[in-house]
């Protein structure tokens, strides 16, 4: 499928910057609509970092920045993509107007990670022609891209837009069933409950919870997901494993109790300047540079695999 599309992103935050910056690398037109005049000075300087590190900075004239929505040609736009804070309420309004200024052929489609596609176009005419397009922060760096099928979804149409994410470098992963946290995030929080619970417990500090999946079974997933990795180490051995170990594992239903604690006390990351660790502004920087350094250099490794972008 032809990258030559024309897309409008709609929010100009962390996500819908970067979503716009992997468009513009791979060709599109793209309008980026934000209505925060603060956020939309800083766009330029934001955009040409993320093509610069997708070492495609000359595409930055691909991008016209919005102030809102009724400075897009929506008669040339072919695919939408929602990426407002996570409201439901402001989503499910963004989609009714939506709806009613995108061609009836264009796709309609949210970056929400936590919100069904479904209930965020409900009641909007069209629903076969909406979809959940989840990318993963930070998005001009991470391969994947979650289509999420809701109820009213084409099932064509999620193919579509796969091919469409295949052809900007991303790696599309279609899901069929419209779950809370879809499927990553799902893989995600399972495993993170049951950090959090031997943390709860003492078995663990943090620090060594993320040395055990940075430097051990996570250092492998680089090459080989959790399926394949089995084949490869024996599946039997994996059985007689879980049979010992998954009645142990934790089942809570709530959220752990470190992270509870911290929410209560304010410590709520690097937004805070404390989470499980604390932060100075000199840390932060440091730390951001290493983990997107470690990023490109994933990125790199995983080339030859990945979706090739036209020039």
């Amino acid at each position: 499928m032809s990258t030559r599309k024309t897309a409008a992103v709609i929010g100009g935050g962390t996500m819908g910057a970067d979503i716009a910056a992997t468009l513009a690398r791979a060709g599109c037109g793209t309008h980026l609509v934000e209505t925060v005049e603060s956020v939309r000075q800083t766009l330029p300087g934001r955009l040409k970092a993320s093509l610069a590190a997708l070492g495609a900075v000359e595409r930055l004239d691909r991008i016209a920045v919005r102030a809102g929505l009724d400075g897009v040609p929506w008669d040339a736009v072919d695919v939408v993509i929602e990426a407002v804070p996570e409201k439901l309420d402001l989503k499910r309004a963004l989609f009714a107007d939506l709806a009613s200024r995108a061609r009836p052929d264009a796709w309609l489609a949210s970056n929400s990670s936590s919100f069904p596609i479904s209930a965020i176009a409900e009641g909007i005419p069209g629903p076969q022609r909406c979809a959940g397009l989840h990318y993963f922060m930070p998005a001009h760096l991470v391969p994947l891209v979650e289509v999420v099928c809701g109820a009213g979804t084409d099932p064509a149409v999620a193919a579509q837009l796969a091919d469409f994410m295949r052809s900007t470098g991303k790696v599309p992963v279609i899901v069929r069933r419209d779950l809370p946290g879809f499927l990553a995030n799902r893989l995600q929080h399972a495993l993170a409950r049951e950090a959090y619970a031997l943390i709860d417990a003492g078995v663990a500090s943090a620090m060594d919870v993320d040395a055990a999946v940075r430097f051990g079974f996570g250092f492998r997933y680089l090459a080989a997901g959790p399926i394949l990795q089995k084949d490869l180490a024996g599946i039997d051995i994996h059985a007689a494993a879980a049979a010992t170990i998954y009645p142990d594992l934790a089942r809570d239903t709530v959220p752990a109790k470190v992270l509870t604690d911290l929410v209560a006390a304010g410590r709520l990351g690097m937004k805070a300047g404390a989470g499980f660790f604390d932060w100075t502004p000199e840390t932060m920087a440091a730390e951001r540079a290493r983990y997107e350094a470690i990023l490109r250099g994933a990125l790199a490794l995983l080339g030859p695999e990945l979706p090739t972008v036209d020039p």
